[in-house]
């Protein structure tokens, strides 16, 4: 008997374009990102855009990008950019769109410099509402541990 196999051809045109929504389930921690960052407020962050000139890219889609990031250990700005281009996952959340490393580094270095506390604030309110975390018990680690380096 002579095995069969499914045809396949990454050289042959897609008649429609293929569908990431699709591929991403309910579950997956791309659609809870996405879900949060879309009830974010950040007015503080849209100020800092001037206007004029070509469009740039929406805020909120590089907050996506960059707590996914995160959320995977994933830090370096040419990683992501990279990722974008590369996972479904990122692309799903960025929606198509690839900005390059220096996009995501100067937005991560300019304009989240001074709103990184207020958005890790609507983050914690957002998943108490969410019931994702609870803020009844609060646990500090004060474990010191000292470090043998360099002792003779």
């Amino acid at each position: 008997m002579q095995p069969i196999f499914k045809h396949h051809s990454v050289h042959q045109q897609e008649l429609f374009p293929l569908n990431l929504n699709a591929l991403i389930s309910e579950n997956h921690s791309a659609r809870l990102i996405d879900s949060v960052v879309e009830r974010l407020e950040i007015p503080d962050i849209i100020s800092q855009y001037k206007g004029g000139g070509s469009s740039s890219y929406h805020p909120k889609m590089l907050l996506k990008v960059l707590f996914y990031g995160y959320l995977n250990n994933t830090y370096s700005c040419r990683k992501i950019a990279k990722a974008v281009k590369e996972n479904i996952y990122f692309m799903w959340l960025s929606g198509g769109l690839q900005p390059d490393f220096r996009t995501i580094n100067d937005f991560r270095g300019q304009k989240l410099k001074g709103n990184v506390e207020k958005l890790f604030s609507q983050l914690v309110e957002m998943m108490v509402d969410l019931e994702l975390i609870s803020l009844e018990k609060q646990f500090i680690d004060g474990t010191k541990i000292e470090a043998n380096a360099l002792k003779a």
